[in-house]
């Protein structure tokens, strides 16, 4: 399958588009507009999955960044969280979003072979990581199909931070997936 090549660049505070990454990351998370897609946790959430101060703040991590996608029209197509763990080796992959009405069309798996680019060249790091709750079997087989490994680690979900809502289950936490980059 082909797919239109997307322009990246790196969100700034003042961007226009911190907006438009909220409105990206809520509907791609949670929420009836998340069903238009594969990678909904709607049925485990019903929250907004992070508010505007919540993105700002990871724009002005000094150790992290938010990629966004934009396609051929210029449009955010898709969008992820890279942030340089203290050890200097390790980034945290997260944040992930893609139009749920794009998803398996390619668009995916071209922002997370950019995000392994700018993690190993710009961060210069040697692996990634990412968590994913860990009822997404679906979504975990999708990394290890890119190279990712599953883990024996575990991380508690974070029920005190969810904006504006609740959790549908009581038995959440996240598997943790590596990769060597």
């Amino acid at each position: 399958m082909h797919t239109a090549p997307l322009t990246f660049r790196i969100a700034a505070p003042s961007d226009p588009d911190v907006s438009n990454v909220l409105t990206l990351v809520r509907s791609a998370y949670r929420g009836d507009a998340s069903r238009a897609g594969w990678t909904t946790e709607a049925d485990l959430l019903a929250d907004e999955r992070i508010d505007h101060a919540g993105v700002l703040a990871k724009i002005a991590a000094p150790d992290g960044v938010i990629l966004m996608a934009h396609d051929e029209t210029g449009a955010l197509a898709s969008c992820c969280e890279l942030l340089k763990r203290p050890d200097g080796k390790l980034a945290y992959f997260g944040l992930f979003a893609v139009d749920p009405t794009r998803q398996a069309g390619g668009i995916g798996r071209q922002v997370l072979a950019e995000a392994e680019r700018y993690a190993k060249q710009e961060l210069g790091v040697e692996r990634m990581e990412m968590s994913v709750i860990w009822t997404r079997d679906e979504l975990i087989a999708w990394y290890v199909r890119r190279g990712y490994t599953k883990t024996e680690e575990t991380r508690p979900f974070p029920y005190e931070h969810l904006v504006n809502g609740k959790a549908l289950r009581d038995d959440l936490y996240f598997s943790m997936l590596v990769k060597d980059l």
